[in-house]
């Protein structure tokens, strides 16, 4: 006998049920409603408001107020409680500090500063290390620049350890909050793509020319990158040890004390190394301001045209950064493992020795490094450069110099994005930066995106912002086509990675002026160089972090994929790659925000637009061309910010259900 079975009779369908069913359709036609509503809204701006640029009666002239804002700073500065109570106590901290650092320095002596440097790096990180850090200040007296660097050195010590300090927090509380996250966002953006010209004359205006503006400044512009990269480690946490912390019982403190941060070692370690590589690329803008030491150096030679003398105050720097990130990194390897059982001793056996070399070197009388022990390195690189500019400039036969390159390059890509931009009509401009932003984020970021963009039209530099923006954009190209090739190739193998180390941070830590001489030997004055020397600049960011972020891909999932029989390709596009999201976001954002800043620089060598203003604001001391040309910068790169980073949003489909 068969039973038989009656089939329920259907329920009615209602509201609720097809909500969610109309939501999950929403999501899957995001697209291509997004481009029919812009098709749309082309069609009717077109009709209603026709083409041409930002009109002028919605420009907003600020130089008035502006010139108010200076002058009542400048008559103020010297009475106000705010500056006498409050900013003249955070001026005499970091004299205090810089000074402290700078005589204790002195008073080690050249011997001193160098066995204690070696001493240091051989606790820390070995023999090896300690070799190579004797060396690096063995040359930085050996090029005559013991002093300077000894200077700069004092600086880098407080301005590091502020911007590692401010930086970690802000990435702490960004790491922990979602809310916070969202709110410190757009003000690292801010501090991060505010050009350095533009902000030096505001710090001018309130701590006068010195050494407390420029270690300042140094902290804003290198603690965005600690804030990300903290944020970014605490976030990307792995999800399976939290829960078994917590089930665990472990408190929250006790989970960021023994998971979080531990399981963003690496992340916190790649902020410290870019916090450092920035504060000393910083080390010759503030110079501009009386920062003095190798940065002083560097502007001094850069301004009579002297690459030979420029380098030989540069490689000092480089040298500095190389040390300092080595025995960094050493030091946080060294996190959570314990001491080896004599490790105090041989602490006690480095102080010592410190303080026998330097007691010797202070009897001697030899606490600067002797003169006759130095060594010309500006007459050789000099000539160096004079024969590539008589070479290569334009003498290359069948493929032409570097001129024509810049030349072809200019009339190819430069002059018809910058053309086509500004050929644009406002509106279009507007409707799609929200386009692409609305497709990748949420009706915030969209919002946002075009108020920042909208803003550059409001203070009346609509055109060379445009002009600015078509020079980022291609920097950028090259930059991310170059950066994430290398990064996935470093990633991939052990050997380059480790023969482009010590590449990246002589790239990345070389003074961004620097740049600026040889790109124009090469490629002579104009838009290119600039896009030229912003490639260069931005390069090796972007290959460390798309390197760290492949490289950090889940070793779990590469072993599943090869018990799968998964190719090397199919590895590298399938599981790395998408796995590598977030830091290969990270390596977009923190490219279109080098880029944008040696575009601005490009303004010295022709780059015009909002460089040019930006640096002819801070050389006049016009205080209004200077911010509102650093405004409209960082609208531009808070623009370009919302349209290159997806902004996570409740899915449609899960809203619903």
């Amino acid at each position: 006998m068969t039973a038989t079975v009656t089939p329920a009779p259907p329920r009615p369908t209602t509201s609720s049920d097809a909500a969610p069913g109309a939501l999950r359709a929403l999501a899957r036609h995001r697209g291509r409603l997004i481009g029919a509503g812009a098709a749309v809204a082309l069609v009717l701006g077109a009709v209603l408001l026709g083409g041409g640029s930002w009109p002028s009666s919605l420009a907003v002239d600020l130089s008035g107020p502006l010139e108010r804002t200076s002058d009542w700073i400048i008559d103020n500065r010297d009475g106000h409680p705010l500056f006498l109570y409050f900013l003249g106590h955070v001026s005499n901290a970091v004299v205090v500090s810089v000074r402290a650092v700078y005589l204790l320095l002195l008073a080690l002596g050249w011997a001193g500063v160098t066995a204690a440097a070696g001493l240091l790096a051989w606790r820390v990180a070995g023999l090896r290390l300690a070799l190579t850090s004797v060396a690096a200040f063995g040359a930085c007296g050996l090029l005559g620049m013991w002093v300077p660097t000894v200077q700069t050195l004092a600086l880098m010590v407080v301005a590091v350890a502020a911007a590692v300090l401010l930086g970690g927090l802000l990435g702490l509380a960004a790491g922990l909050s979602d809310r916070m996250d969202r709110i410190l966002r757009p003000v690292l953006d801010t501090m991060q793509v505010l050009p350095a010209f533009a902000y030096l004359l505001p710090v001018v205006l309130v701590f006068g020319i010195g050494v407390p503006g420029a270690v300042l400044a140094t902290v804003v512009y290198a603690a965005p990158p600690m804030a990300r990269l903290t944020a970014l480690g605490l976030r990307g946490a792995d999800a399976g040890v939290m829960e078994a912390a917590a089930s665990l019982g472990a408190t929250g403190r006790q989970r960021l004390l023994t998971a979080r941060l531990p399981l963003a070692r690496k992340e916190l370690l790649l902020g410290v190394n870019q916090s450092i590589m920035m504060a000393l690329g910083m080390a010759v803008i503030a110079s501009v301001i009386g920062a003095g030491g190798l940065g002083d150096r560097v502007y001094q030679a850069l301004a009579s045209v002297d690459v030979g003398a420029a380098l030989a105050a540069g490689v000092p720097i480089v040298l500095l950064a190389i040390v300092l990130d080595r025995v960094t990194a050493a030091a946080g390897e060294r996190i959570g493992t314990p001491p080896a059982p004599r490790s105090r001793l041989g602490w006690a056996v480095a102080l010592v020795a410190t303080a026998v070399v330097a007691v010797a070197g202070r009897l001697t009388d030899r606490l600067t490094w002797p003169e006759a022990w130095t060594v010309d390195l500006a007459e050789p690189v000099n000539a160096a450069v004079d024969w590539m500019t008589a070479h290569l400039y334009s003498g290359v036969p069948l493929v032409g110099g570097t001129a024509d390159w810049a030349g072809r390059f200019t009339t190819w890509v430069l002059n018809p994005l910058r053309d086509g931009l500004q050929w644009l009509p406002w509106w279009a401009v507007l409707l799609a930066v929200g386009a692409r932003a609305l497709f990748i984020g949420t009706w915030r970021t969209a919002v946002t995106a075009v108020l920042a963009m909208a803003a550059i039209g409001v203070l009346g530099v609509w055109d060379p912002a445009l002009d600015t923006l078509s020079q980022v954009l291609a920097a950028v190209a090259v930059t991310l086509l170059l950066g994430v090739a290398v990064g996935i190739a470093a990633a991939r193998s052990a050997r380059l990675g480790r023969a482009l180390r010590p590449v990246l941070d002589v790239f990345q830590t070389l003074p961004q002026f620097v740049y600026l001489i040889p790109v124009v030997a090469l490629f002579g004055v104009g838009r290119a160089p600039a896009v030229a020397a912003a490639v260069v600049y931005a390069l090796p960011a972007v290959v460390r972090i798309t390197a760290q972020g492949v490289r950090g891909v889940d070793p779990a999932a590469m072993e599943s994929s090869r018990s799968l029989g998964a190719t090397g390709r199919q590895q590298l596009f399938q599981v790395q790659l998408p796995l590598a999201r977030p830091a290969l976001l990270l390596a977009v954002n923190q490219g279109v925000v080098l880029v944008l800043a040696v575009v601005v620089i490009g303004g010295l060598v022709g780059g015009g637009a909002l460089g040019y203003d930006a640096v002819f604001g801070l050389a006049q001391g016009d205080l209004a061309t200077g911010l509102v040309a650093g405004a409209a910068i960082v609208c531009l790169g808070l623009m370009l910010d919302r349209v290159t980073q997806p902004t996570r949003r409740r899915d449609l489909a899960g809203k619903g259900a």
